[in-house]
């Protein structure tokens, strides 16, 4: 590990131990964000991921009311090099908490993104009510020469504030999933992330 990824780290944990949260910018470097967006994978996104729905499983349901985002799970087995770079980062960053901050991450889950022109999902909370194995929210971004004025916040609800966090590419936003709300709120241009958990136990159970 770099001394870079290790101060990344560090400042991660102690955001998370702090205040329930972290943002780290350049995560991912340009190259690399560069590498993933680029791929068929995100060009042909639109017509290749599947509209995301709310709630788990058989409970499922597509409400563009609240959510409008498209999504593609990713399977690390068979990921693309240029997304492989950021699920080894992943799994450094859980050894890493796992360490300092004295959790049980055992996996994660991650998706790849978009979010189209106007879309947005409303104020939630990641961990479901029936399964609790989500524990911290991780967020990548993906968006180069993101401005301001062209909205697709990241906007985190705390007990007498909030925050917003815009998408810029290579930042990680990550957060206790099972305290912290937030929403996405809409952009004036396509908006893409790769989105994920890590989890107190395997993906899948």
């Amino acid at each position: 590990m770099d001394a870079v990824f290790e101060q990344q780290l560090n400042r991660l944990a102690d955001g998370l131990a702090d205040q329930g949260y972290a943002i780290i910018d350049s995560f991912l470097s340009d190259e690399q964000v560069s590498a993933i967006v680029s791929s068929d994978g995100f060009k042909n996104g639109l017509l290749q991921f599947k509209k995301a729905g709310i709630g788990k499983q058989h409970d499922k349901q597509i409400n563009e009311s609240i959510r409008g985002d498209y999504i593609e799970w990713i399977e690390p087995a068979s990921a693309l090099p240029s997304v492989g770079v950021y699920l080894h980062k992943l799994d450094e960053l859980i050894q890493f908490v796992n360490r300092s901050l004295y959790l049980s991450l055992k996996d994660y889950e991650v998706h790849q993104t978009i979010y189209p022109i106007g879309s947005f999902y409303k104020r939630h909370l990641d961990q479901f009510k029936k399964d609790d194995k989500r524990k911290l929210s991780v967020i990548c971004y993906l968006n180069q020469n993101w401005q301001t004025k062209e909205g697709g916040q990241l906007r985190i609800y705390m007990e007498t504030k909030s925050m917003d966090v815009f998408p810029v590419a290579g930042r990680l936003v990550c957060f206790r999933s099972d305290l912290l709300e937030h929403e996405v709120l809409p952009a004036t241009r396509e908006r893409l992330s790769i989105t994920g958990w890590l989890l107190d136990r395997p993906a899948g159970t």
